[in-house]
């Protein structure tokens, strides 16, 4: 069961550091921590950069460490195969639902942001890290889906202190890695650009980690019931189908004010 667990948990990891990069943050770091803009500076992106993805490593460290202080503490428990995949089928459902805002559904989020002051204030190195650690470590600023809490108990379900720390490293990791995807952004036209893709491509991975949680737990939920699973992959199948024919009808058009 550890390694089912740690499996889900890297793959939730990844997925909630993919996704988060589109929060208020994400966008932001990626039009201020550019080649562009650092320029404008008269600083190295590069140099930035790097403090920027150190930061984040280091800003997920931080979480791990209180995940393996919990993974220790379930690790006492000694729950069985069953619980702990009761458990995270039950936390991925309520992560999926909070993600697709199944009947207005959502979990607690908080949208602090990271002080954007900074970059005026203080060298590349203290920004550049500062907001990464920030970012990295997950819990700080704008959360921006559910595959964050769902990675949080999947790793401490693990029990496993070592696992829970390197699961937290390679969420902040990730998360300091995005800053890359600006580093061809040279230009206001490359700037505009580049933030029209990235627009465009959030609702293909908030698909994808909608995607990553709903399997997670047809998966937890086929260690103990065969028949939750089924009804699950049912449920999610249907609730796709929903959505892609939202999508596909056709906005009804405005009519413009009387004597406009």
């Amino acid at each position: 069961m550890h390694t089912f667990l740690t499996v889900a948990a890297v793959t939730v990891a990844v997925a909630a550091a993919a996704r988060s990069t589109w929060s208020p943050c994400g966008v932001s770091m990626l039009a201020t921590v550019t080649p562009l803009a650092e320029q404008a500076r008269g600083h190295r992106y590069r140099t930035t950069a790097a403090w920027f993805i150190a930061g984040g490593t280091v800003g997920g460290a931080t979480l791990g460490l209180a995940l393996a202080a919990l993974a220790l503490g379930v690790r006492a428990t000694s729950p069985s195969t069953v619980a702990l995949a009761v458990v995270a089928c039950a936390a991925a459902v309520l992560a999926a639902a909070s993600d697709t805002r199944l009947g207005g559904f959502h979990l607690p989020f908080h949208s602090r942001q990271v002080n954007e002051r900074w970059l005026d204030q203080f060298r590349p190195w203290v920004y550049g890290a500062g907001f990464g650690w920030q970012i990295g470590a997950g819990l700080v600023t704008y959360i921006k889906t559910a595959a964050l809490y769902l990675m949080i108990v999947l790793a401490v379900l693990t029990a496993s202190p070592a696992t829970a720390l390197a699961i937290g490293v390679l969420f902040g990791l990730v998360r300091g890695l995005a800053v890359l995807l600006g580093r061809g952004i040279t230009s206001p036209t490359t700037l505009a650009s580049f933030h029209r893709r990235f627009t465009d491509a959030g609702p293909v991975v908030l698909a994808v980690v909608v995607a990553c949680e709903l399997a997670a737990a047809v998966a937890f939920a086929a260690v103990f019931s065969v028949w939750v699973a089924a009804a699950l992959v049912l449920l999610g199948g249907t609730a796709g189908l929903a959505g892609r024919a939202r999508r596909r009808t056709p906005a009804p058009a405005r009519t413009a004010p009387w004597g406009a």
